[in-house]
């Protein structure tokens, strides 16, 4: 924890940013993002950001979720600290995120869940 404000800790993120992937596989059949390998699109994620060195420094930490309760609405990500909400289709869109929130720090505004 860092200071405090107002009698209120302000809490500090360890990671500049911190990528959760939606890796929930339902076993009685209703939609979830394992139905769209997202295993596989958060391990890419991980490796690529360790190609371009992001993971050095806790600049940025790519972790699995269990379910994030936007099923219908899946696949999704999530980055902390700013709580922006991403639903992906493809690799492409995941370079997206990569290239232009975590690089650059600019959300990508046609991948977000509102």
């Amino acid at each position: 924890m860092g200071a405090s404000s107002g009698g209120k800790p302000i809490i500090m993120s360890y990671y500049q940013y911190h990528v959760f992937f939606c890796t929930n596989q339902r076993s009685n059949g209703e939609a979830c993002c394992q139905d769209h390998d997202a295993q596989s699109m958060r391990d890419y994620a991980k490796q690529r950001c360790k190609e371009l060195r992001l993971h050095k420094d806790n600049r940025v930490r790519i972790n699995s979720a269990g379910c994030l309760n936007r099923c219908a609405r899946g696949p999704v990500v999530v980055v902390y600290p700013e709580g922006v909400w991403y639903r992906w289709e493809q690799r492409a869109d995941i370079d997206e995120i990569i290239d232009n929130h975590l690089l650059k720090g600019e959300p990508v505004k046609r991948l977000r869940l509102e």
